[in-house]
């Protein structure tokens, strides 16, 4: 096509009357932010951002602000916007494609600005729109080590069910600073109270050793055992007392009476749990329903918080739970629990998938002794808080209702050796009360039972009690392992193929 000159000139017109509209918008847009009290500027498009002005920001774009434009810190207005809880703000930028994990100089992103400054809401939003809750800033935290350090506890609950690898090491943290209610939020989640460091120590010995009354107290009141030890044999106490914090040693230094001793059947311990995990169930519902106001029942997807279970008191009205055998299935008793709503089953269940499985506690007691050595016939044992003694077969721990009945080597395999069979010293010993019997390992926590966990069968809404080498078959006749029962996952295996599922550690809120 040829062109003419009046073509041409047609053309040229219409360039020049785009370009007179677009300044022409462009100055009506300056006119209308500056009647608003905003300039075109870097400062006041943040500022427009923390204020929920979605109008001035569309027209500051309109006027050619770029939507990522950064501070001298590197931040953008999506920052300053989610640090604000400015929802509208945050939407209109991310529905324009800005980057939900944009990091400033510091490495900090949208998501943990919102975590250190803004409400649970906002991070509760960000991250159901795709924010990185492990995303680590310049100084390695994550959001939710973030919420630790700053003592954000309204906020851990948004943040845990995305990192609940995570949570165990949150709670050390929370320890060692003594952030009692960052504590209990995180063991609402599946946090371990019976979590160490590599050398042994627990969160109740790291905020007893840094002087942290209120976080020991909290750790207590969930459970946590003071006459735990760490590598070295010292408890609690004596962290305390190492570090100068004598009145807090005082406290966790009383001596354990023959009861602390006891051992028990790891079978004995699923009621219990349900029993709590029911309590607790109830309590979280009954004060969201206050929270509410509405003085009614919370639905059950409310997502309720669960606690740790060692401190529950028993509730009235008993129903009945049978127990099951955890190795053949077979029904040996039957026991007198409370407020259980519907019978339930201590045992593992026959689901109609693993996935249907979900762990809802934990349950281990360490005794307040250590073996330290054991050879020919005689073990090195230390009671806590005193000195080691020799303790020969056939006799009696002084102190308590333990006998010594045998000390040997067997094979055992567990994490601390990395799965691998390894020879171990071993010394049984039997509580002449219970008739119980249990090997304790040197070198090894000694605990009353083994470790257990209370899991749900999610279809049925039933509970049952696991251990490691117990089987079952789930209704498609598959059949199953219990490969390990720790404090925050356990591990099945299928018994036809050879693989293996880990199934976490979740509260209600899972």
């Amino acid at each position: 096509m040829k062109l003419t000159t009046h073509s041409v000139f047609g053309v040229g017109l219409l360039v020049v009357a785009l370009f007179s509209s677009c300044k022409e918008r462009g100055n009506a847009d300056r006119e209308d932010l500056s009647a608003a009290g905003y300039e075109v500027s870097q400062e006041e498009f943040f500022r427009a951002a923390e204020s929920d002005d979605v109008r001035a920001m569309k027209k500051m774009l309109d006027a050619g602000m770029p939507l990522d434009a950064k501070d001298v810190k590197g931040r953008t207005a999506l920052h300053a916007a989610a640090g604000s809880g400015a929802m509208q703000s945050i939407t209109f930028m991310l529905d324009r494609r800005m980057d939900i994990d944009v990091a400033d100089l510091d490495g900090r992103t949208p998501l943990m600005e919102a975590v250190l400054r803004s409400t649970p809401e906002t991070v509760r939003y960000l991250l159901r729109q795709g924010a990185s809750p492990s995303v680590k800033d310049a100084e390695k935290f994550k959001p939710l080590m973030l919420a630790v350090r700053d003592a954000r506890s309204n906020v851990v609950p948004e943040l845990a069910p995305y990192v609940r690898e995570d949570l165990d090491d949150a709670l050390l943290a929370a320890a060692i600073l003594g952030q009692a209610g960052v504590i209990d939020e995180l063991t609402n989640f599946g946090a371990s109270i019976y979590a160490r460091i590599d050398d042994g120590r627990t969160p109740l010995m790291l905020a007893a050793q840094n002087g942290h009354a209120s976080a020991v107290d909290m750790l207590l009141a969930i459970g946590a055992n003071r006459f735990a030890m760490d590598d070295e044999g010292m408890m609690a106490a004596d962290h305390a007392r190492e570090a100068g914090h004598n009145l807090l040693a005082e406290r966790l230094a009383a001596a354990p009476q023959e009861g602390d001793f006891e051992l028990s059947e790891p079978v004995e311990l699923g009621v219990e749990m349900a029993t709590v995990v029911e309590e607790q169930v109830a309590a979280a519902e009954q004060e969201m329903a206050a929270a509410d106001g509405s003085g009614e029942e919370t639905p059950a997807d409310a997502d309720p918080a669960i606690g740790d279970e060692d401190n529950a008191e028993d509730a009235s009205d008993p129903g009945e739970v049978a127990a099951v055998d955890p190795l053949e299935g077979a029904v040996v008793s039957s026991v007198e629990v409370s407020e259980v709503p519907s019978a339930s089953a201590a045992g593992v269940p026959a689901t109609e998938a693993p996935d249907a499985i979900v762990m809802r506690s934990y349950r281990q007691r360490e005794l307040p002794l250590r073996v330290d050595s054991a050879e020919r016939g005689v073990a090195t044992m230390r009671l806590a808080g005193g000195e080691p003694m020799k303790i020969g077969e056939g006799s009696t721990v002084p102190g308590t209702s333990l006998k010594v009945i045998r000390i040997h080597r067997k094979m055992r395999s567990g994490k601390e050796s990395g799965g691998e069979p390894v020879e171990v010293s071993v010394v049984e010993v039997e509580d002449t009360n219970t008739g119980v019997n249990r090997d304790l390992v040197v070198d090894l926590p000694a605990l009353a039972h083994d470790p257990v966990a209370l899991v749900e069968d999610s279809a049925s809404g039933r509970y049952y009690v696991a251990r490691t080498g117990q089987r079952f078959k789930s209704s498609d006749g598959s059949d199953w392992l219990v490969g390990d029962v720790r404090p925050n996952q356990i591990v099945i295996e299928n018994m036809e193929n050879g693989e293996t599922t880990t199934i976490p550690l979740r509260g209600p809120r899972g």
